[in-house]
């Protein structure tokens, strides 16, 4: 696979996630506790990919990992990206609104992903990057205003503490991607990680409020999980293949289409500046998202042709 399909699937990425938040918003933790809801579709989505991985015969995938990878699969993709963000993330998701929630973790996602990458991962962030960086955070901003969200500081907090750690893992992710397939990573993240969720959940003495769950709230947990799945399947396999500073920023688009949504389906009237608003910033996320794609995929040419 080459760089411009990484690009392709991060910028899918992009797009689930948009939807991700809003839905899981609307249909999850409005109406189910969001630690069960979290934990159940974990468990339905590392359950999926364990089946994909048993269906594809490939039993040397998981010798691959050495042992020092192996704590950091672990500990570090498991438990660090696949369990404790969750957990902050959803609990602060039904304090707060789904474009508070978008806008929170993407913006802040690219900031601690730029500070991480550079040291650890010896990144550098070109100019045209940071251009589209402050374009698309300003229309963020201004979309997040058109949605009228409602703040609450501590779903601030939960999801910002959330964003942390996945911004965590994510680097370390792509340095493991390096040596290893992406479907481990995956398997890793989504395995490890809903087993440490059960563990919470026994030991706080939740689990029997799965059993409280009706056919609805059963049947969109699983329309979630399905959208989680392709939202790991598409980040960790495009990550393998783009600089993880490239990634967060084709990621802040997600923050955008939560917002669009929002309005969208708010009920209110939506007035003629809204929605030419709305439309010209609509206009120009796409072009962002289009220069960027364009000119990495140009500088990843002339890379190609000068090597």
């Amino acid at each position: 696979m080459t760089e411009n399909r990484g690009m392709l699937l991060i910028l899918a990425t992009a797009i689930i996630s948009g939807v991700a938040i809003f839905v899981n918003k609307k249909f999850g933790v409005n109406g189910i506790d969001p630690y069960i809801f979290t934990s159940l579709k974990s468990v339905i989505v590392a359950l999926m990919i364990t089946a994909s991985l048993v269906m594809a015969r490939d039993k040397n995938l998981l010798k691959q990992p050495s042992s020092k990878q192996w704590i950091q699969l672990v500990l570090g993709v498991g438990l660090i990206g696949g369990a404790i963000p969750f957990l902050l993330f959803f609990k602060g998701l039904s304090l707060t609104s789904a474009a508070h929630a978008a806008f929170i973790h993407k913006i802040a996602m690219a900031i601690f992903i730029f500070i991480l990458a550079v040291p650890f991962l010896k990144e550098k962030i070109s100019q045209r990057l940071w251009i589209g960086i402050i374009i698309l955070t300003f229309s963020n901003i201004f979309l997040l205003i058109l949605s009228n969200p409602k703040i609450n500081l501590s779903g601030f907090f939960f999801i910002l503490a959330a964003t942390v750690f996945w911004a965590g893992e994510n680097v370390l992710s792509k340095h493991l991607l390096k040596s290893l397939p992406s479907r481990v990573i995956i398997w890793a993240r989504m395995t490890f990680g809903s087993i440490f969720i059960v563990f919470f959940l026994l030991a706080t003495g939740q689990v029997h409020l799965v059993a409280s769950l009706n056919l609805p709230q059963i049947g969109w947990t699983f329309v979630s999980a399905m959208i989680l799945c392709a939202y790991v399947t598409t980040w960790y396999t495009g990550l393998k293949y783009v600089k993880i500073s490239v990634a967060a920023t084709i990621l802040m688009i997600g923050s955008a289409i939560t917002s669009i949504l929002v309005i969208l389906s708010s009920g209110q009237e939506i007035t003629v500046v809204q929605s030419v608003a709305t439309l010209i910033n609509i206009l120009i996320i796409g072009f962002v998202a289009f220069a960027l794609l364009k000119a990495i995929a140009g500088l990843s040419s002339k890379q190609a042709v000068t090597s």
